[in-house]
């Protein structure tokens, strides 16, 4: 069951990580190798939003799976 929550918890921390980052615009964050796939075919500001948008479905799946788990 722990597991569980190690996963819930790696979900949780990565949105609050891609939230912050889109939200500061973190250069570090958007020069990585697999963001700027992203970057050079949509711009900076629409990856930015596209990250935001990420990082919040990662929090709201942490969420779901902790419903689900807390359910059975």
């Amino acid at each position: 069951m722990s597991g569980h929550y190690f996963v819930q918890g790696l979900f949780v921390v990565a949105g609050i990580v891609t939230i912050l980052a889109s939200l500061l615009d973190w250069d570090w964050f958007f020069k990585a190798r697999n963001a700027q796939l992203i970057v050079r075919n949509v711009g900076r500001p629409r990856a930015r939003l596209f990250y935001g948008v990420l990082g919040v479905i990662l929090i709201c799946m942490a969420i779901y799976f902790y419903i689900q788990v807390a359910g059975s």
